[in-house]
């Protein structure tokens, strides 16, 4: 990651000198310089007592050696009796000290940070599309856009508990928790202010998904609508373009195969990228063909098997930043990866279910089903076991004192501003708010940002635009889900720009064989990660959680593609301690039962 894509820096009150010196120190301790392409872990090894332990001046690179285009990249300054200085890309704001834009536009940042007189401001925009963290330290408030570039400030960083149990529950941790006690996230949406001398936090709303006034309901007057909406959006991403070509992730399904066409209909030039499973039995690659056929765009497939994953899993979690128990973060890393060979800018479709009630918005719908049949039921509770995660194997999946610790977290309190009813007037405008707000925001947005980030890729998203959205919570439930076809009224007016075929199509979503994998090629990975012994160390899992898992002892997850999804989460956590957080913990052992292939512990429980 070079210098343009992140920010790290400071505000408060102490000694100015050393605090710029322990700035440039967080630089060096992250391996990052100006001639740098990727962030490296800096905790890796594992550096007892922090950074203000030890002898500052004497580990300081010259801040002469932090330049870029002739610039310094340490700005400091002064403001009142504050202090503040930031190491990293440049500000996009005036009033800004630091901001970074993920698609590298100019006049449209996704984080910054302003001051205003004695006022810090941190804040984020409502897509999620890039993670902000801070963390006070007396009377200094440290900011960053990447977790690992605070984990020197802190002797010890510890696990937090709630961010842990967040994540089995979601495959992501909830914002404001971090998987750090100590570092906060900054929530989409949100300002934190910091007044004063830092003692007084503030947080504010700067925009919530929400019910329009009026509801669109003539479908000819939604579609020609939404062209404009689709075709405006677009043009906001592409007008710093000039002769240069650019990328598509192109899935073959309705959204990326929409952003693609659009892209060609703007006269760009577009080279497709594709994830390509041969190990799957419904692939996709066949639909991805199609489109960039009929398109008369060049693609290029992207082969992902258990050997390249397997390989690539310890750069994508470093990547990453922060754990994210999604199958599909290392083949999205392969891709962005050959894609930064031929351009620098990509796009995607990402956003596109959110906004027109997709697949990802089916669990909300569901729930909300099963609760008109069962009105005793609590809507939170079934919406948040539509995660398909850990939520309600607490006793089974955890350690007896990992339990009593968290015995007292609601993690329903997770979901309540996204479920909140004052906000939305029907049950379409409800599930897309909570869409947006939890899986959007918190999920799918921040790990792709990471991602290409990592890769030195400007990331774009036509649909994160906030106009487009606004104007989606303009239309009837009618318009997006007709009988059982769901995204209807964007079908129709893609069926204008793609083949039939592939708009009318049903969705099916990326067929990651991570059951099958873990039977064969990251089997040694389970094993070195998720042992009895590992487990036993860490004392938050129970020690033979992994067995039960293979065994299929633990509840209602069973063989087949639960078993795989339920240890990449776990596999994902366990990795981000060791290569990002530093753990260093004995993980081999001749007395593990995980020598054993996954068949034979299968059917020597059978025998039982």
């Amino acid at each position: 990651m070079n210098l343009s894509q992140f920010f790290v820096g400071y505000w408060g009150q102490d000694d100015p000198e050393k605090l710029a010196l322990k700035l440039q120190q967080l630089i060096q301790f992250s391996k990052i310089s100006s001639n740098s392409n990727s962030l490296e872990s800096p905790l890796t090894p594992r550096r007892s007592g922090g950074i203000g332990d030890r002898n500052l001046a004497s580990t300081i690179q010259n801040s002469e050696s932090f330049r870029k285009g002739g610039n310094k990249v340490l700005r400091k300054g002064k403001v009142n009796q504050f202090d503040w200085g930031v190491i990293g890309c440049n500000c996009l704001e005036e009033k800004s000290i630091a901001s970074l834009s993920v698609g590298g536009f100019i006049n449209n940042a996704d984080v910054w940070v302003n001051l205003e007189e004695n006022t810090l401001i941190l804040g984020r925009d409502s897509f999620g599309r890039n993670p902000l963290y801070w963390l006070k330290q007396e009377q200094v408030i440290w900011f960053s856009s990447h977790l690992q570039l605070l984990l020197p400030l802190l002797k010890n960083p510890v696990i937090s508990v709630e961010a842990l149990y967040g994540y089995c529950c979601f495959s992501y941790v909830p914002t404001p928790q971090t998987p750090v006690k100590e570092i906060y996230a900054v929530e989409a949406g949100k300002e934190i202010v910091f007044s004063g001398n830092s003692e007084t936090i503030q947080e504010r709303e700067l925009y919530s998904f929400q019910s329009a006034i009026e509801t669109i309901l003539d479908e000819d007057q939604a579609i020609s609508q939404l062209e404009t909406h689709l075709k405006d959006a677009l043009q906001r991403q592409i007008s710093d373009l000039k002769n240069e070509t650019v990328g598509v992730c192109l899935s073959g399904g309705l959204d990326s195969s929409l952003i693609a066409a659009l892209l060609v209909k703007a006269g760009l030039n577009v080279r497709a990228y594709t994830l390509d499973f041969p190990d799957v039995t419904f692939s996709e690659t066949p639909y991805a063909e199609t489109v960039a056929n009929y398109l008369d765009i060049p693609l290029i497939k992207i082969p992902i098997t258990a050997k390249t994953v397997k390989k690539a899993i310890p750069d994508t979690v470093k990547a990453l930043d922060i754990p994210f128990g999604d199958s599909v973060t290392v083949p999205f890393y392969l891709l962005y990866q050959r894609a930064k060979k031929d351009v620098s800018v990509l796009f995607n479709g990402e956003n596109g279910d959110q906004l027109f009630a997709g697949w990802t918005n089916k669990p909300i719908l569901t729930a909300t089903v099963y609760q008109s049949h069962h009105p005793n039921s609590n809507f939170t509770t079934d919406y948040l076991r539509t995660f398909h995660r850990l939520y309600g194997y607490e006793k089974q999946v955890f350690s007896k004192r990992f339990q009593e610790q968290i015995n007292l977290i609601q993690p329903h309190s997770w979901l309540q501003d996204a479920l909140n009813e004052d906000y939305t007037t029907g049950i379409f405008d409800r599930f897309r708010r909570a869409s947006l707000m939890l899986k959007g925001a918190q999920n799918i947005q921040p790990r792709a940002s990471n991602l290409a980030l990592s890769q030195g890729l400007k990331l774009r998203s036509p649909f994160c635009d906030l106009d487009l959205t606004e104007w989606t919570f303009r239309l009837s439930g009618d318009l997006m889900l007709k009988q059982t076809c769901e995204k209807y009224i964007l079908k129709r007016v893609a069926e204008n720009w793609l083949p039939s075929d592939i708009v009318w199509r049903e969705k099916r979503g990326m067929g990651v064989p991570l059951t099958q994998w873990f039977l064969e090629d990251l089997w040694s990975e389970v094993r070195q990660y998720l042992s009895a012994q590992v487990l036993r160390q860490e004392g938050c899992f129970d020690s033979d959680l992994t067995l039960k898992i293979i065994q299929g002892k633990l509840g209602g997850i069973s063989w087949g593609r639960r078993v795989g999804e339920v240890l990449w989460l776990l596999l994902i956590w366990e990795m981000w301690r060791d290569r990002v957080l530093g753990e260093k913990r004995n993980r081999y052992s001749w007395f593990n039962l995980l020598w054993f292939p996954p068949q034979w512990l299968r059917r020597i429980d059978r025998e039982d």
